[in-house]
């Protein structure tokens, strides 16, 4: 499932710089993750780098992008290769 930023974002751009994708973009007024890169760090890290680094905690599951484990690796493959 691709990760997506809620209203109570910040814009602090502290989720940004670590995505291993470059799905991240900084939009107006919050920032946004492009779910067709967005592959929640699976291929990279153990875990979503953004949902680390995020002081406000406004990086949530987009519920419009259901994806299994194997369908990330596959995305992270393909913008990789």
């Amino acid at each position: 499932m691709a990760l997506m930023i809620t209203d109570d974002c910040t814009a602090c751009d502290a989720c940004r710089p670590v995505c291993p994708n470059d799905a991240i973009a900084e939009g107006s007024p919050i920032y946004i993750i492009d779910p067709l890169r967005c592959t929640e760090c699976v291929g990279a890290e153990d875990e979503p780098q953004c949902m680390l680094v995020c002081p406000a905690d406004c990086i949530v599951p987009n519920p419009d992008f259901v994806e299994t484990k194997d369908q990330l690796l596959a995305k992270y493959h393909a913008l990789h290769s």
